[in-house]
């Protein structure tokens, strides 16, 4: 685990596997650190000969953190943050795997940096059309005590299991587990809540979804009450010839309990293809 200084920010990141493999670039959703890519999935990736990269995004984790409420960044500063950790790291192209809002992240990889990326995988994302359908759940968590941080773990925990939409695969001691060494490694969990939903929200200058040349790869729990499936259809239809692995019985997010299925398909979306992609 390193730390990097980067494009005014300090970026905490975590490396698996031999440098000399495919990088394969983990970014988590608003309001998630590195944690959430789970070091046990991270260390499966890397066993496929797979140089991974999880890392904290700005107010998250160990890295940067803004007063909360009032985040110094917009989504393309974070896409810029990857590119510096590619950069920190020497590396020239990376397969990019995304989820949730910051699917916006990666689109502007995928268009404006096009050339720092091998492939994309969206997980749980969306294209945001106003057309789509809305959650199917009620998400509305009672706010915690930020000054207790029983509370706000708890707060994240029930948050989580709203996500997972009634998942087979949904652990909840095992979350509560993760939730509370992501709560203790925060430099303020107000902030990691509350600053990504009040982030400039922009995209990239060269297109949008339709303008992505890198191939694709769309992952989405048929159980997603955030973002039902319907989303991850319509991230599929607007890419060129994206790809769209559903996970049978999965919420929002990858569960361990169809780790196996993500892992394979990512695998084999990430090999070397002709001409270099």
């Amino acid at each position: 685990m390193r730390e990097f200084q980067l494009n005014g920010a300090e970026l905490c990141v975590e490396t698996f596997g031999d440098p000399a493999d495919p990088a394969v670039l983990l970014i988590q959703g608003a309001a998630a650190s590195m944690l959430w890519w789970e070091e046990d999935l991270c260390a499966r990736i890397a066993s496929a000969d797979r140089f991974v990269i999880r890392f904290d995004n700005r107010d998250t984790g160990r890295s940067t953190s803004y007063p909360p409420r009032r985040p110094g960044y917009s989504i393309s500063d974070l896409a810029r943050d990857a590119v510096g950790i590619l950069d920190a790291l020497g590396i020239d192209r990376a397969h990019v795997v995304a989820q949730s809002m910051f699917g916006g992240v990666a689109l502007i990889l995928g268009v404006d940096y096009r050339d720092r990326v091998a492939s994309l995988t969206f997980v749980s994302s969306s294209t945001g059309a106003d057309d789509l359908p809305p959650p199917t759940a009620d998400f509305d968590v009672p706010a915690p005590d930020f000054a207790d941080r029983a509370s706000v773990v708890e707060y994240v925990v029930r948050s989580a299991e709203r996500e997972a939409g009634g998942s087979p695969y949904f652990d909840e001691q095992a979350t509560r587990r993760l939730v509370e060494r992501d709560v203790a490694r925060s430099r303020d969990p107000e902030a990691a809540l509350t600053n990504h939903f009040l982030a400039e929200f922009d995209g990239p200058d060269g297109g949008g979804y339709g303008d992505i040349t890198a191939p694709t790869l769309v992952v989405h729990g048929d159980r997603d009450p955030l973002l039902p499936l319907a989303h991850g259809q319509a991230l599929r239809d607007a890419i060129p010839g994206a790809e769209l692995v559903v996970l049978e019985g999965g919420g929002h997010g990858v569960p361990r309990g169809l780790w196996d299925v993500f892992v394979r398909a990512l695998i084999r979306h990430t090999r070397a293809r002709p001409g270099g992609a």
